[in-house]
């Protein structure tokens, strides 16, 4: 089992920033990465539809040999994880926004959430909420088109800064000290985002304990990868490949795959 990949999907490209955080703690691990870009985003599908496409691509990281699989995704972990859970023998690893460290951590005692609707009105996601979030005030907003506009290899034009300076001054105005990116997308926004953020307002993704997880769960199992050689990492899309490759950089390539 140790030496089978670990499997992480995503609704599109930008899992892949969470597969760069488990690469870089975890380099001798093989990888396999599904890019559900051909229905991106989830964020706007029901919970059913949402589950049944998570159902689809465990299917097909399980035909591959995958011996536990990152939901790299923020709405299919808040809407399908469980149902994951109840369904395949293998252990899930899940992502949801880190309102923890931000609302244990602001000083300003309010907090920005850059999400998806389907995030953002997740069940899971106002559990967590509710648990961490009393006492201070959590800003809420919908990052519509920003998935599409990252999905289309776009990460800096004059449209995308526009439409994200629009969804930050409300937060700025409402005294945040941390802003909180609620989808898997978002980290690649980061270069704009501090261009646009006052210098103190701190930006938080859950990349890195994501990755600290899947090392706590592959050790809890025996299913590290103690070999020391190099690792095998596939990545596949069902829509352009350029443009997942371009992303990942540092020479890996992603190739088209008909899911």
């Amino acid at each position: 089992m140790s030496k089978q990949p670990i499997g992480i999907f995503d609704s599109g490209v930008g899992g892949t920033s969470i597969w760069k955080e488990i690469h870089l703690l975890l380099p001798h691990e093989h990888t396999i990465y599904l890019a559900d870009s051909k229905n991106a985003p989830y964020g706007y599908r029901s919970k059913q539809e949402i589950t049944d496409l998570s159902i689809k691509n465990t299917e097909l990281l399980i035909q591959k040999g995958c011996k536990i699989i990152v939901v790299a995704c923020n709405t299919a972990t808040t809407n399908a994880i469980k149902t994951l859970r109840a369904t395949f023998p293998i252990p899930f690893i899940g992502i949801e926004p880190a309102i923890k460290p931000a609302a244990l951590h602001t000083q300003t005692k309010a907090v920005g959430i850059l999400a998806t609707k389907g995030t953002l009105s997740s069940e899971l996601f106002h559990q967590t909420t509710d648990l961490y979030g009393s006492g201070i005030r959590v800003i809420e907003q919908v990052g519509d088109g920003l998935v599409e506009l990252i999905e289309s290899g776009d990460i800096s034009s004059d449209t995308l800064k526009s439409l994200l300076k629009s969804y930050l001054q409300p937060m700025i105005e409402t005294n945040i000290d941390y802003l909180v990116l609620g989808c898997t997308h978002y980290p690649y926004l980061t270069p704009l985002l501090l261009e646009l953020l006052p210098k103190h307002i701190k930006i938080i993704d859950s990349g890195l304990a994501v990755a600290k997880q899947t090392k706590t769960i592959l050790e809890q199992h025996g299913m590290l990868n103690e070999a020391l050689s190099l690792s095998k990492n596939e990545f596949y899309t069902n829509a352009n490949p350029n443009i997942m490759t371009n992303l990942l950089g540092n020479g890996f390539k992603a190739e088209y795959l008909e899911f």
